[in-house]
């Protein structure tokens, strides 16, 4: 089943990209600028389709997003059909309609999970408290310690935790707090652990730390716990009526979070180029963990596979978030994606001095190219993270 929901995730992922290009292709056919290639992916080629419209469609090689080329793309461009001649709106309206596109797929997904029940990723999420019903809440272990009494019981990543307690006495867990209540308060002594691996109940004995052992490493670089594992509360919580008003503000506090995670990501850059320009390992140090708090595809990639295994409502909440982010990223004025393009457009409109062909393939080049970089930083992050 999980392996099933990965690839499912997967087209659904590659599903975002074809409904961001979708929405820049359909608002160019109506606004009158021929749409000459519609592409998944970015070039090399490796298919490419003459469709009844005069277009191409085509598959590519690079997993870093999708385009649609469309006729004469600079802004000075003057022929009949070209995007340069058209209309300062519907220019706005091609380069903004991929990001209104991933923005509503976000919000119908949300209204969805909110309905069904939607896993909550992170502290205090968006709820209306009198229309919220918990319909699942389970421990998960989220890292075991090695040679920790979790270890030696056999407790592995992704398990649930359901009961702990003196052996013949265990005490249903109610979450993460009560896990480290019932350890603290039988340290040195044996419990049995109960615990779901893939989908077996399993009871086992083991001796928690002593509490005299777990005070002295709190004073070390390596901090231990009684049971040796770090838990994760999955908790599902439903709505009904209030399903669209949750769904906005979920994608309202998700946007606060992407912000303050790209401040993050940008202080982590320079920190990695000042660390690497004056043999600073501590700035170094920073960026690489600042670095560490976003994903490329390396990181998408293994998220959808953890998530997979968290069943179908933890995944269409992932998509629903990327969809989110893919959103925010194009609508910022970055070069070379849909929003910088549209920021230059609209400051040299308000200057009424348009850009050259040159001067605007020059931004987008450079803007490409640190873009590219950034990808590679955090895609080599991403590998030591995970593998």
């Amino acid at each position: 089943m999980a392996i099933l929901l990965f690839i499912v995730g997967l087209f659904l992922f590659i599903g975002l990209i074809v409904v961001h290009e979708f929405g820049h292709f359909i608002a160019a056919r109506r606004s009158g600028v021929k749409a000459e290639e519609f592409g998944i992916f970015f070039p090399p080629r490796l298919y490419k389709r003459k469709m009844k419209g005069g277009w191409l469609f085509t598959i590519n090689l690079l997993p870093l997003g999708g385009f649609v080329r469309l006729k004469g793309e600079h802004d000075t461009d003057t022929a009949p059909g070209s995007f340069g001649a058209a209309s300062l709106w519907s220019k706005t309206k091609i380069m903004a309609a991929g990001v209104v596109m991933n923005l509503l797929v976000a919000y119908l997904l949300l209204v969805i999970l909110a309905l069904i029940g939607m896993p909550q990723l992170v502290p205090n999420q968006y709820t209306i408290k009198n229309d919220a019903k918990t319909t699942k809440d389970e421990i998960m272990v989220s890292y075991v310690e090695p040679n920790s009494p979790a270890s030696h019981a056999g407790l592995q990543y992704r398990d649930q935790i359901v009961a702990i307690g003196l052996p013949g006495q265990e005490q249903l867990l109610t979450g993460s707090t009560h896990l480290q209540d019932i350890t603290k308060k039988y340290a040195g002594k044996l419990v049995d652990v109960r615990f779901k691996h893939d989908g077996q109940t399993v009871t086992q004995n083991v001796v928690l730390r002593s509490a005299a052992d777990v005070a002295a490493s709190q004073k070390t670089s390596s901090p231990k716990g009684y049971l040796g594992v770090a838990p994760t509360e999955f908790t599902i919580v439903r709505s009904t009526w209030s399903a669209p008003i949750v769904a906005a503000g979920t994608i309202a506090q998700y946007t606060a979070l992407t912000f303050q995670g790209l401040g993050h990501a940008l202080g982590g850059l320079g920190s990695i180029i000042a660390g690497a320009s004056t043999g600073n390992a501590t700035a170094r140090q920073h960026g690489q963990e600042a670095a560490g708090q976003v994903s490329g595809p390396v990181g998408i990639y293994e998220i959808l596979k953890g998530g997979s295994a968290l069943g179908y409502q933890f995944m269409l909440l992932i998509i629903a978030v990327i969809s989110l982010t893919l959103a925010i990223m194009n609508i910022l004025p970055i070069p070379a994606l849909d929003g910088g393009r549209l920021w230059i457009t609209l400051v040299a409109r308000a200057l009424k001095r348009p850009l050259s062909a040159r001067t605007e393939e020059t931004v987008n080049a450079i803007g490409f190219v640190v873009l590219l970089c950034l990808i590679v930083v955090i895609t080599v992050v991403d590998v030591k993270r995970f593998f």
